[in-house]
């Protein structure tokens, strides 16, 4: 269904972003005119983010990679949240759960793309050929100057073709993205070897919480549930996640539904009742609880301030 830019009105379609067009009008605020079925957005952060202090937590429909040269810029990713340093290199595959509270003086590049833009050049699925989209997978990686000047010299690239005008211009953009992600891939390779190679016992148990936790924590927020399903104590849960993120295991749980709360109340139309229910609390007021203990504001309060 073709979506007319006077017609997006309606708080719920903030949620899951469908389109780089509506992406660009809503988060970037950018006035000026895009196609509705735009497959790709290359771009520098010091453009993306000149209107943009903080990103909403929101999903997504495209792929998005970008590379920090400097800045300040935080990011939330599922259970993460960090603050990037320079040559961070960050990967959110389609509708993962992202967002930022603090963009300033941003610069670096960025792309966001649909994998159907690149069918034609992959013989198989998009995680398939490059490993970096699962959600399981590592997404934020520090690079070394050298390895940041490969990636830049990519992005430049794409940047360069997406600007002239040329009958070939899609199929060059394929190509160049494609070089941008076999660059990354080829980075990406070693670095996860270094990583499971120095990553100790406690390390393992930790992410593997965390990321059991991000696929199921509306529906399981007890702490001795993810320790039963990594075979380890609640207590030992505890001291690992604990050392290894400085937070607790409840924590980060309740940093999760926190996050996933502040989406439902700004990006939907559903009431509060609706948004507890959908988070399985068992009623309204321990919703309401939740918020307040963890805000200082009533759900009611907190979706107008969003």
């Amino acid at each position: 269904m073709v979506r007319h830019a006077t017609s997006i009105k309606r708080k719920k379609e903030i949620l899951n972003i469908e389109t780089l067009e509506m992406f660009e009008r809503l988060i970037n605020l950018d006035s000026k005119s895009y196609a509705l079925d735009m497959m790709i957005m290359p771009g520098t952060l010091e453009d993306k983010h000149k209107n943009c202090e903080t990103i909403p937590a929101l999903r997504r429909q495209f792929n998005l990679i970008y590379l920090l040269l400097e800045g300040e810029h935080d990011v939330k990713l599922g259970a993460d949240h960090l603050q990037l340093q320079p040559n961070d290199l960050v990967i959110v595959p389609e509708n993962t759960l992202y967002a930022s509270d603090h963009i300033k003086n941003c610069r670096g590049f960025c792309i966001h793309f649909k994998p159907e833009f690149l069918r034609s050049q992959l013989a198989r699925p998009l995680t398939k050929e490059f490993p970096y989209f699962y959600f399981d997978a590592p997404h934020i990686i520090n690079l070394s100057q050298q390895e940041s000047l490969v990636i830049q010299s990519a992005f430049k690239n794409i940047i360069v073709e997406y600007e002239r005008s040329s009958p070939e211009k899609d199929s060059l953009l394929c190509n160049f993205i494609i070089i941008l992600l076999l660059r990354v891939r080829e980075i990406y390779r070693v670095r996860v070897k270094e990583l499971k190679k120095n990553k100790s016992r406690h390390e393992q148990l930790a992410n593997g919480f965390k990321l059991l936790v991000e696929k199921h924590f509306i529906e399981n927020r007890s702490v001795s549930e993810y320790a039963r399903m990594l075979c380890i104590s609640p207590k030992h849960l505890s001291e690992v996640v604990s050392d290894t993120f400085g937070r607790s295991p409840l924590q980060i749980i309740h940093d999760l539904l926190l996050l996933e709360a502040k989406v439902q109340l700004q990006a939907t139309d559903k009431s509060v009742s609706e948004i507890a229910y959908y988070l399985q609390f068992d009623d309204q007021p321990h919703f309401t609880n939740f918020i307040k203990k963890r805000t200082g504001l009533s759900p009611y309060e907190l979706r107008k301030k969003l």
